[in-house]
């Protein structure tokens, strides 16, 4: 049930989530978003730390 609540919840904000752009922002920022960082060893950390949702598991 909590999980149920807290996914829908997830889903309004994501919803209600706005942002407005100038095409050539737009397609700077859509540029960004296609071009993943390259791998490297902090990034690698990065990905690996656990979160702090992700309790002691």
């Amino acid at each position: 049930m909590l999980e149920a609540a807290c996914r829908q919840a997830e889903d309004v904000l994501l919803d209600q989530t706005y942002f407005a752009l100038a095409p050539d922002r737009f397609a700077a920022f859509q540029a960004l978003l296609d071009a993943p960082p390259p791998p490297s060893d902090r990034l690698r950390r990065t990905l690996q730390a656990k979160g702090p949702w992700d309790g002691d598991q």
